[in-house]
């Protein structure tokens, strides 16, 4: 382990100042993804910012009906908060497939978000990573890339984002606030992650001076016609092959709505609105679904070790969205464990 600094911040606006004093600083809160990255020496910071103590773990509803979610709020907490199992179950199912209880229990809503790919020679500082350092070449373009992007990839990196989380929340259009130097602003969940182009070592549009604030979520959760579906190597503490969050409203037998999300299979959750737009107004089916499926893979690559991922995701897509309109969700078996 590196040396470093600590500093303990006691305000949203502390933080900010501290940040801006040092803008090669890292924000730290439960630390499940930064303290890993620490140890491989991925991640070399010389001054933390310890943020847990922030007053950002409240979830309230907006004005609007909506919700507001702090920053701080831990992914177990927010799973299990009742506001989210009746309004919009699909963000807590999506958590619930992420992670292990322990790391759920640490684990910040805005830390999440926040979490680097978990690209194995990512995390390997002998091996070239654009992510890493960039200009020095993608390892797993010719490597093992089983788990890699089929979507949005490009010569510099094939990496994928890790959460179960922003896939949800980009199906149900949140919004990220973050706050700065300048003031606060929001940006739209599904602009906030970027794709790797040639630029991997940014993940998201988030400001090196800034910190999210809160998370939310419009009035509209998708409590009934919805399903949170992952697909991994095995049931308990895995990443994502291919994930699906799909919500409908169905209204007289049609689809009046459509909100469809990607996961592991893109640099960031993947969300087409051309293909949402295909499905409404059409009366559910089997047919429908398999062609939006095709429609929202039409561009998808594989490589040497992932071209399966590319009928498994069809497959997934079509299975998730009869599973929302039918009202019968994907059940996540786990264990609320404190």
């Amino acid at each position: 382990m590196n040396n470093f600094e600590y500093a303990r911040a006691s305000d949203v606006a502390d933080a900010i100042k501290l940040k801006a004093a040092d803008s090669a600083a890292k924000f730290i809160a439960g630390g499940t993804n930064l303290v890993d990255l620490m140890k491989y020496e991925v991640e070399r910071p010389a001054r933390l910012i310890d943020i847990s103590r922030l007053p950002l773990r409240s979830v309230e509803e907006t004005d609007n009906g909506g919700l507001r979610i702090g920053a701080l709020v831990p992914n177990s907490d927010l799973a299990y908060h009742p506001l989210i199992e009746r309004s919009y179950p699909l963000l807590s199912s999506a958590i619930l497939a992420g992670a292990s209880a322990q790391l759920r229990n640490m684990a910040s809503t805005g830390g999440n978000l926040m979490q680097r790919t978990r690209c194995a020679y990512f995390y390997d500082v002998a091996t070239p990573c654009n992510k890493r350092a960039p200009g020095s070449g993608c390892s797993a373009i010719a490597g093992l890339n089983r788990g890699h992007a089929i979507l949005g990839t490009s010569e510099a990196c094939i990496a994928t984002h890790p959460s179960d989380m922003a896939v949800a929340l980009a199906a149900l259009d949140a919004t990220v606030h973050v706050a700065g130097p300048g003031g606060t602003r929001s940006i739209a969940l599904i602009d906030f992650h970027r794709l790797p182009g040639d630029t991997p070592e940014l993940d998201n549009n988030l400001r090196a001076d800034e910190i999210i604030t809160a998370i939310e979520l419009p009035p509209q959760g998708f409590a009934t016609h919805y399903s949170y579906l992952k697909i991994r190597d095995r049931l308990s503490y895995a990443f994502a092959l291919v994930s699906v969050a799909a919500a409908l409203e169905i209204e007289n037998g049609r689809i009046r709505v459509a909100r469809l999300a990607l996961g592991g299979v893109a640099h960031k959750p993947w969300r087409d609105i051309a293909v949402e737009a295909l499905l409404r107004g059409e009366a559910p089916s089997r047919d429908l679904f398999g062609a939006a499926a095709d429609a929202l893979l039409k561009d998808a690559k594989g490589f040497a070790h992932n071209t399966f991922k590319i009928s498994l995701a069809r497959r997934a897509i079509v299975r998730t969205l009869t599973q929302a309109a039918n009202a019968t969700p994907q059940i996540q078996s786990v264990k609320k464990v404190r």
